[in-house]
């Protein structure tokens, strides 16, 4: 959704951000009615595929009780009927559960944005000054669309993350229980890549929780959680990280401490991926009355025309949260290529 923009007349702009409200609801109604009819066709694609993986197993336990007693084609053709049978269902379920998981996450997103348009329809009945409500349903809009992709990444990294793992975990266990009964060194060897597997899930799982709120942020504080994400970074990035703390390590405000290490997650990544950087210099300064985070990195920079705060949502929130507690963020980028960022936080 485009915000009203300054020098706009103020009317027009208000009228136009209210149209663009009834537009975006309109557009999530559709969304909705579409994945509701993906779910459906899904659903009863996983039906017809969990009667069929039934028939398949059924089959295969049949031919093992004679197994001794049938030729080993036989044997191994139904083996691999019963395991593509498998894959197809796990990956169906898969996507069952990706779509109802989007469908949840746009229905939330949709039951906000009624409210935005209910807020503005008050506000207009009851002759609000636009132009102060302007402002505040700009703020309200971002802070929708940050949440809204918060919520979306940690989906995405959900589903491609541990709960896929989890799906092939399922099935690597069904094929290591099958082969027990046919080849009992082939079945070690799937039970060592399960062990693995499970060992790499478990780390994965460890990970997400960390970046979801890593609990050493309320035990130690800040300075020591920056300095185990930047080390946890190294070693699952290409980018080379040099961290740099000065000042008195200290317990600030909760709010402040997730705020500047929020802040310093987005601009790693920011960095990492849409900046291209393989070098990345961080300065962490705890003043006696302000906090200062200062990043550089070697990437691409940005054109004049896509600043990291028009185009990353992450960003225009640091600038937001900064602004609010009486802060500064401030982006640099540089005609050799890099870009600087400098976030200042009274504490």
């Amino acid at each position: 959704m485009a915000l009203p923009t300054e020098g706009q007349n103020k009317n027009i702009a208000w009228d136009s951000f209210a149209a663009e409200i009834d537009i975006e609801i309109e557009q999530t109604e559709k969304e909705l009615n579409e994945i509701s009819i993906l779910l459906e066709q899904s659903e009863g694609e996983v039906e017809k595929l969990a009667e069929r993986n039934a028939t398949i197993n059924l089959h295969l336990q049949k031919i093992l009780t004679q197994i001794d007693d049938l030729p080993s084609a036989e044997t191994k053709i139904a083996y691999n009927a019963a395991l593509d049978s498998q894959q197809r269902l796990v990956v169906m379920r898969s996507q069952l559960e990706k779509l109802k998981s989007e469908q949840k996450h746009l229905n939330r997103y949709f039951k906000i944005v009624l409210k935005v348009k209910q807020a503005i329809d008050e506000g207009a009945m009851d002759g609000s000054d636009n132009s102060s409500s302007q402002g505040k349903f700009a703020a309200a809009e971002m802070m929708i669309q940050a949440q809204e992709a918060e919520r979306q990444r940690l989906s995405q990294k959900i589903h491609d993350g541990p709960a896929q793992t989890l799906s092939n975990f399922i099935l690597q266990t069904e094929i290591a229980l099958r082969l027990f009964e046919i080849d009992q060194s082939k079945a070690k060897e799937e039970l060592g890549e399960l062990k693995a597997s499970a060992s790499n899930t478990f780390q994965q799982v460890r990970d997400f929780i960390f970046d979801l709120r890593p609990m050493m942020l309320d035990d130690l504080g800040l300075v020591p959680t920056v300095k185990r994400y930047v080390e946890a970074y190294r070693e699952k990035s290409a980018i080379a990280i040099n961290l740099s703390v000065t000042g008195q390590d200290r317990r600030i405000e909760s709010y402040l401490e997730v705020m500047i290490f929020r802040a310093m997650q987005e601009l790693i990544n920011y960095c990492s991926n849409q900046g291209q950087a393989d070098q990345l210099n961080i300065q962490f300064d705890m003043g006696l009355d302000n906090a200062r985070l200062n990043m550089e990195d070697n990437g691409k920079g940005y054109e004049e025309n896509a600043h990291p705060e028009e185009s990353t949502i992450g960003i225009k929130m640091i600038k937001e949260r900064a602004d609010m507690i009486g802060g500064s963020f401030e982006i640099e980028s540089f005609e050799e290529g890099g870009t600087q960022f400098t976030l200042n936080v009274p504490i």
